[in-house]
């Protein structure tokens, strides 16, 4: 197992990553799932953080995977297997995610989560043991890896004997997260991994991809709901529409800028820009949900006003909006999307849910779906101009010489 070329051309992705990202489909479905009932029954703010920290588990399990992958992919048997430890730990994560949410009970979560903790750990062992050069990376990785699973493992024994305060559980469950954060920075320190920049990007891109799906698949939960009670109108097909236009035009966004050469000449900044992607993607899955409850209430009725509805989609693509930007100024020499354009959407899109009480539902969800579309347009118009004066500013040069 030694690493792979940082500049090796036309890195893709394999056929076991491909592989490996569909366990997790079903995992994020499952608390995207859970966050829509939470929001339909009026409990949005309640279920924030089981949601939260939930989608944190799945997050950190694939970015783990995705940079290790990056580095030291040899695709033989061991490299295989062990990487489908990893997958069954996230089937068995994803099982547990309907008690975490509704009763906290992350027993289950847990067990899923170290289970893939066991197969990434024998893996950056194997790494220490065959690839000299970068051998201490390696075991630091095994080793910091090895102990904050194990506080996770005795988190749950610990707290289901009483042996924790009852408010300290959030707490500890945070202290933990910032350990496992803390990880690959102080591993790196020690020598940096040879991860592919384009391959990065694609990776980040393809799990974006899933999380739109995931969207897609949380809002037709919705439309079945509705088609249920056979109460189908004007409303429901504006909403509907508007959500499929809203995920459309998020995406197109997200594709506008080409973060593998961002990444390549900005190596050094590669934590920020990978981290920050925890809160898009969560926003991603928090929008699908939104999207669910919102098309679900046009069939009956949900125990939850109106604007807090319309916030279960506003907030989600306001935090998406706000990251992409700091995500793409960390890794591009000149952001595409223009900060004032941004900050000036999400004002709006936050006024909005204000005014549903006036203008409806289906009016709320149009206008939010307007705005990110004139800022895909206008996006792209300033793209376009600033490319038309790259392409004329030499030959003017020349004509100056």
């Amino acid at each position: 197992m030694s690493a792979r070329p940082i500049d090796e051309p036309h890195r893709a992705s394999s056929q076991l990553e491909l592989l490996f990202d569909l366990t997790f489909v079903v995992a994020v479905a499952g608390v995207t799932a859970q966050l829509a009932h939470s929001v339909a029954d009026g409990h949005g703010l309640t279920g924030l953080v089981p949601f939260l920290q939930v989608f944190f588990s799945i997050w950190w399990a694939w970015m783990n995977f995705t940079w290790f992958a990056s580095s030291y992919d040899t695709d033989d048997v061991p490299y295989r297997l062990l990487t489908m430890v990893q997958m069954a730990g996230v089937l068995v994560l994803a099982a547990g995610v309907p008690a975490a949410a509704a009763h906290s009970d992350f027993g289950i979560i847990t067990l899923g989560y170290v289970i893939m903790r066991i197969g990434l750990v024998a893996q950056w062992l194997r790494a220490g043991l065959e690839d000299p050069a970068r051998r201490r990376t390696a075991m630091r990785y095994a080793a910091g890896i090895g102990l904050v699973t194990a506080g996770w493992m005795l988190r749950v024994p610990l707290a289901e004997a009483g042996l924790l305060p009852s408010f300290s559980g959030l707490l500890i469950f945070i202290c933990l997260d910032v350990l496992e954060l803390a990880v690959p920075r102080w591993a790196e320190r020690a020598g940096p991994t040879a991860w592919h920049p384009h391959h990065i990007a694609e990776r980040y891109g393809l799990f974006t991809i899933i999380l739109l799906g995931e969207s897609v698949l949380a809002a037709s939960r919705g439309v079945e709901e509705a088609l249920e009670t056979g109460e189908i109108g004007g409303h429901f097909v504006v909403i509907a529409g508007c959500g499929l236009v809203l995920l459309f035009a998020l995406w197109w966004l997200y594709f506008l800028v080409d973060a593998g050469k961002g990444l390549s000449d900005r190596r050094h900044r590669c934590f920020l820009w990978g981290y920050g992607h925890y809160g898009i993607f969560a926003a991603l899955a928090a929008l699908g949900a939104g999207l669910e409850a919102v098309v679900g209430q046009t069939g009956h009725g949900v125990e939850v006003s109106t604007p807090a509805l319309g916030y279960a989609v506003a907030v989600p693509v306001c935090v998406f909006l706000t990251l992409l930007w700091a995500v793409h100024a960390l890794v591009a020499a000149e952001t595409v999307i223009r900060l004032a354009a941004v900050l000036g959407g999400v004002t709006l899109i936050l006024l909005l849910p204000l005014a549903t009480p006036q203008i409806g539902m289906a009016a709320v969800v149009a206008a939010i779906t307007g705005l990110c579309v004139v800022l895909v347009a206008v996006t792209i118009t300033t793209a376009a101009a600033g490319a038309g004066r790259g392409r004329t500013q030499p030959s003017a040069d020349r004509s100056r010489r």
